[in-house]
């Protein structure tokens, strides 16, 4: 497995005036590409990106008996509409309702939740912050190393978990499903009295070859809006540039 450092792909960002890290692993080529090497080493919050070993988690305890699981809204408003009713497993992942996994997270607790990222070895495993902000406001870190290196082996079968738990997962993180090419993925922003981190990751799958990816953005605290548009759009042109998604996608 060789690396290769993509200087083009860093001009796409400076071009939009972000910072930031692109890291797309070619499995089938042998190669991992990198933009902007020293950020896609260093640690950041995963935000909702966690979502998806929250969920496998869920899963593998039991707290998420299968896909048709539901949880009741409470009624508090918050500043996202789609947030502000019943969500069941699925709708839950594709408006990132924070709520709802706040609730899976506390019903898995922190002796369960340390041990199956202990077993994961995800990120640096610190659940510090409370069970259910950890990965927000926390000590949780991951780099976009170890993002892709999961999604990696969330699609390999490699993760010490069920089959169906990860099949489970695949299915509610599709994003677009074409005859071309399918592509997954979870978002995530973080936002603190400094700086915003805005995530894309995931993985695509075009014809016998599959990509995995992870794009970090970040900005200052007022970037959120900006930022938010820009995960993908900057993660497709990357995604294009090296050949994972259609020139016309």
């Amino acid at each position: 497995m060789r690396t290769e450092v993509d200087e083009g792909g860093a001009a796409l960002l400076r071009a939009e005036g972000v910072d930031g890290a692109f890291v797309l692993l070619d499995a089938a080529r042998g190669v991992t590409h990198v933009v902007n090497p020293d950020r896609a080493a260093a640690g950041y919050m995963p935000a909702s990106t966690f979502k998806i070993p929250n969920t496998i988690i869920g899963l593998e305890t039991g707290v998420i008996p299968d896909e048709r699981f539901s949880l009741r809204w409470n009624g508090v408003k918050r500043s996202i509409p789609d947030w502000n009713r019943d969500h069941d497993l699925a709708s839950a992942m594709k408006h990132s309702v924070f709520w709802f996994y706040q609730e899976v997270a506390r019903r898995i607790g922190p002796e369960r939740m340390k041990a199956h990222l202990d077993a994961f070895g995800y990120g640096n495993r610190d659940i510090s912050g409370g069970i259910d902000w950890f990965w927000l406001t926390g000590g949780l870190r991951i780099t976009p190393h170890e993002q892709v290196d999961f999604q990696r082996r969330l699609h390999a079968g490699a993760l010490p978990c069920s089959p169906r738990s990860l099949d489970i997962v695949k299915r509610i993180i599709v994003l677009e499903q074409t005859p071309a090419y399918t592509l997954r993925g979870k978002t995530g922003l973080a936002v603190d009295e400094r700086t915003t981190t805005g995530w894309l990751v995931g993985s695509v799958e075009r014809g016998a070859d599959t990509y995995f990816y992870a794009t970090v953005l970040l900005g200052k605290d007022s970037d959120s809006k900006r930022l938010m548009p820009l995960r993908r759009s900057l993660t497709r042109a990357l995604l294009q540039r090296h050949g994972a998604l259609p020139g016309d996608a």
